[in-house]
């Protein structure tokens, strides 16, 4: 009788998963109501104000201890959505998302990178410039009366050069804004928020004809972007603020450009 080979695709004892590979991290009761709670914020069912119930409720709404409570507070916290008082007349108070906390926390990881502040405004002109083709195209009136307010606010007379700066760095937000597109918007803030960063904290010490001749400058960009827009000129609307951004952050950055984030934001 010939001999039966073993039946080489039935798995062996070795093939199967060990006991710590099968083990699966269950997460901790402080993390499950950090969780809870991070849901009802975001879905708005805690309202930005909104006093959290007291540590007694809390801890009997989700059957944990205080110490377990307040490391899901703490969690919380340092998400910047909620911020807690502390005292006789403190608690939790509900804080929503903001685009600053999300800008700094990416401006960390851009640091940690070695990224160059050259590399933050690339990627703010791939973002606007399509935007500018975009407005240009569908040649809406509301977008127009929308813009021009933008520059008139950014005009007026009295303002310091860190404020006009801010408010010409508004104009760069409302373009995105326009198009409608949330994830584009929220992108383009984040973006923003740390060029902002670095160009109002060189506004603060710019003054004299070098800071009027760019305030007018980039004055007349935006008024002549506004006309190109509102004639539907895409082409040359795009190619003007193309060169503008690029001009903009060559001024106000020069050779600090190349330097990293960690440099030029810490």
């Amino acid at each position: 009788m010939g001999t039966v080979e073993e039946d080489v695709t039935t798995p062996t004892a070795a093939a199967e998963p060990s006991q710590d590979e099968r083990r699966v991290r269950l997460p901790k009761m402080a993390e499950l109501v950090a969780l809870d709670l991070r849901r009802r914020i975001i879905r708005n069912e805690l309202a930005e104000g909104e006093a959290l119930p007291g540590e007694a409720a809390l801890m009997s709404q989700y059957g944990v201890s205080r110490p377990t409570l307040r490391e899901a507070l703490r969690v919380l916290e340092s998400e910047s959505l909620i911020v807690i008082q502390r005292g006789a007349r403190g608690g939790a108070r509900v804080c929503a998302p903001r685009r600053e906390v999300a800008a700094r926390y990416a401006g960390l990881l851009l640091q940690y990178q070695g990224t160059t502040l050259a590399d933050v405004c690339e990627v703010r002109s791939l973002l606007e410039v399509p935007c500018v083709r975009m407005l240009a195209r569908r040649g809406r009136a509301d977008d127009i009366a929308q813009l021009r307010g933008a520059l008139e606010a950014a005009e007026e007379a009295g303002l310091t050069a860190e404020e006009r700066a801010r408010r010409h760095n508004d104009f760069h937000q409302l373009l995105l804004s326009l198009t409608g597109n949330s994830t584009l918007v929220l992108l383009g803030q984040l973006v923003q928020e740390i060029i902002d960063q670095a160009g109002v904290s060189r506004a603060q010490g710019e003054s004299g004809p070098d800071a009027e001749l760019a305030a007018r400058t980039a004055a007349e960009a935006h008024r002549r972007l506004i006309e190109l827009i509102d004639v539907g000129d895409a082409g040359t609307a795009e190619a003007l603020w193309d060169k503008h951004l690029a001009d903009g952050a060559a001024h106000a950055f020069g050779a600090a450009g190349e330097e990293k984030l960690l440099d030029i934001l810490t």
